[in-house]
């Protein structure tokens, strides 16, 4: 992360630079002058260097500047944009450690180029805009970057909760001992369980909040209807945080406040996984995927006794499956989505998605367009609207292999939906496997001819399949371009003559 004393170096590098380039002095005529070292001087320009106040004395002397307007962290209005970043909390607290970048690496990038560094900044910071990006979008994005770059596996996670399992004498036999969880937070962690005060709660109505953690008193705060998975997940995820050693959290699940740092984000990430690993001991779910691999036939029944056996809701099996698969079978052609619908007359919401090795359809769409309903993801939402309302949630499975219109990718997706209640909103998630020649290979039930093959697309408004039969909005954007070739072959009529 970048330290103040960093931001301040680069900025007075930078100014310094500039007033030079101003002056028409070359490095080495201004190193003359203020009897330094040429050298010296570059790692001044750098950020590498802060000067005594005689040696700044002594440029501000050479440059004709004053010497306050010199030490000032105000740059020049044409590299404004470089100052904001560079003391914007976003940068200032991003772990460029994480992605291979020392901050050093990044101060030279700017010092060596600081004018196109600052029209790209301008540029990106002008596309946030227009998008209406907030930090948010920000640390998540770059989170989503991070799980990527290990194609959403950690072996340190991994090892951490091996050896908390093995540390505590816990079974690893599915489902998860909710109350050894519970023992140990409570003796070992001082914590407090309580499930009466978040009952009947508006804000819990309001938002859809599980759990709030009071850090003053150690008390878990946890709403008395969680099933039996939630309440393991939430407390393995308050172990993650203590075990882990993590300070900087989130206090409230799921979190309904704008994250303060990205350290938060990667943090409630960690404690997260840390969680889904005890619940879902690696070794096992993966001689069960195995097992469900080896079917000669699709049977989406063992896609939901997988829920029943580790006790764990669709997502939570869904985000644990998206680590497992590229490890163990090398699908790393894969994406992950969330949906979400509150009511029937509300627009389906992607909340959540995550794609490794390349971005694969469908991801977010900042132009409010309709979704593809093709997809399995959607129709599964759309079955679940038909069935009656209960008092407990239902939950739906299916699978389907996905082409893309007009290409020959294809994608063997899995899909597990939670029906609407009263009180929680539709949901499906889904996994989407690149069909190749490995997937042929792991995937026995591929060739079933019960599993659907569906021609699907990205939304509707860039769709041009005329007999649509679940189409949602017109093909706007193809009948835009259409009009577009036309107007444009027609100017290149009249230029040819």
């Amino acid at each position: 992360m970048l330290n103040h004393g960093q931001v301040v170096r680069l900025i007075f590098g930078l100014k310094l630079r500039e007033l030079r380039q101003e002056r028409g002095l070359s490095p080495a005529e201004l190193a003359r002058a203020c009897d330094m070292s040429i050298s010296y001087l570059n790692e001044i320009e750098k950020g590498k260097k802060y000067p005594k106040a005689d040696k700044i004395l002594s440029l501000s002397k050479c440059l004709d500047v004053r010497y306050d307007q010199l030490t000032s962290t105000v740059l020049p209005r044409r590299l404004e944009p470089i100052a904001d970043l560079l003391q914007s909390k976003v940068l200032q607290e991003f772990p460029l450690q994480l992605y291979g970048l020392e901050p050093m690496q990044l101060f030279e990038l700017i010092a060596n180029a600081p004018a196109k560094m600052n029209a790209f900044i301008s540029t990106i910071i002008e596309i946030a805009r227009n998008y209406e990006l907030r930090q948010e979008h920000f640390f998540v994005a770059a989170l989503r970057s991070y799980k990527e770059m290990h194609d959403n596996y950690f072996e340190d996670l991994e090892q951490d909760a091996r050896t908390f399992v093995a540390s505590h004498q816990l079974a690893a036999t599915p489902p998860f001992d909710l109350a050894r969880l519970e023992a140990i937070l409570t003796r070992e962690y001082g914590y407090t369980i309580d499930r009466t005060t978040l009952a009947g709660h508006p804000v819990v109505q309001a938002g859809r909040l599980r759990s709030v953690f009071r850090p003053a008193t150690k008390t878990l705060l946890m709403i008395p209807t969680l099933s039996q998975g939630q309440q393991a997940f939430v407390l393995g995820r308050e172990l993650g945080f203590n075990y882990l050693k993590l300070k900087e959290r989130h206090y409230a699940s799921p979190n309904p406040l704008e994250p303060r740092s990205f350290e938060e984000v990667l943090n409630n990430f960690r404690a997260s996984y840390f969680a889904s690993v005890l619940l879902m001991e690696e070794d096992s779910l993966v001689r069960d995927l195995r097992q469900v691999f080896a079917a000669p036939t699709w049977q989406p029944e063992t896609l939901l006794a997988l829920l029943t056996r580790y006790e764990v809701s669709p997502e939570m099996l869904m985000q644990r499956l998206a680590a497992l698969l590229p490890k163990h079978f090398g699908l790393n052609s894969l994406f992950f989505l969330r949906f979400d619908q509150a009511t029937a007359d509300v627009p389906y919401r992607l909340t959540k998605e995550l794609h490794l090795s390349r971005l694969h359809n469908p991801h977010a769409n900042e132009q409010h367009e309709h979704y593809c309903r093709r997809w399995v993801s959607l129709q599964l939402l759309a079955e679940g609207r038909d069935l009656p309302l209960t008092g407990t949630p239902q939950i739906l499975a299916a699978a389907q292999r996905s082409q893309y219109l007009g290409t020959p990718e294809e994608y063997l997706c899995f899909s597990l939906a939670r029906v609407g209640t009263p009180t929680e909103p539709a949901m499906s998630v889904t996994i989407g496997l690149l069909c190749d020649d490995n997937l042929r290979q792991q995937v026995a039930f591929l060739p079933d001819p019960a599993l659907p093959l569906i021609t699907v697309n990205e939304t509707c408004e860039r769709c041009p399949i005329a007999d649509c039969t679940v189409r949602a909005a017109p093909p706007s954007q193809v009948q835009q371009a259409a009009r577009r070739a036309t107007f444009e072959a027609a100017v290149a009529e009249l230029v040819q003559g």
